[in-house]
C-alpha cells in the first residue's frame, strides 16, 4: 500500500515536470526570435524546477519510508499489548474459575453438614416421641 502511494506521489511529480516542461515548449515555440534571452531564462527556470521536483520526490520518499518503519513499530507495539492483556485475562479467568470452584466444594460441604444435622435432630425427635 505505502509503495502504491509512493507510487502515485512519483507519477504526479512527474506528471506535474511534463505538464511544465510541454508549456515551457509550446511558449519557446511561439516566442518571437529576439526572445533569446527569456528563452534561455525559461529553459533555466526549468533546470531549476526540474531539481525542485527531484529533491521533494526524494524527500517524499524519505518521509513515507520513516512514517512506513514508524507504523511497523507501533503495530509490534500493539502486537505485544494484544499478547499481554490476553495473558492477564487468562489469569484473571483462571483465578475467578479457582474461586469459583472452592466456593462451590464449601457449599456442598456446608449443606452436607446441615443435612446431617437436620437428620440427626428428627432421628432425636422420633426416638423421644
Amino acid at each position: 500500500m505505502a509503495e502504491q502511494r509512493r507510487n502515485q506521489g512519483g507519477a504526479f511529480w512527474w506528471g506535474f515536470l511534463l505538464g511544465a516542461c510541454t508549456g515551457a515548449f509550446i511558449a519557446w515555440l511561439l516566442m518571437p526570435e529576439e526572445g533569446t534571452e527569456v528563452r534561455s531564462r525559461l529553459r533555466e527556470r526549468g533546470i531549476e524546477l526540474k531539481k525542485r521536483v527531484e529533491v521533494t520526490s526524494e524527500e517524499a520518499s524519505k518521509r513515507a519510508e520513516e512514517l512506513r518503519a514508524r507504523l511497523m513499530e507501533l503495530a509490534a507495539e500493539a502486537r505485544k499489548l494484544a499478547e499481554t492483556l490476553q495473558e492477564q485475562s487468562r489469569i484473571t479467568l483462571e483465578e475467578q474459575r479457582t474461586r469459583l470452584e472452592e466456593a462451590l466444594a464449601e457449599g456442598r460441604e456446608a449443606a452436607k453438614k446441615k443435612r446431617e444435622e437436620l437428620e440427626g435432630q428428627a432421628k432425636g425427635e422420633e426416638q423421644a416421641g
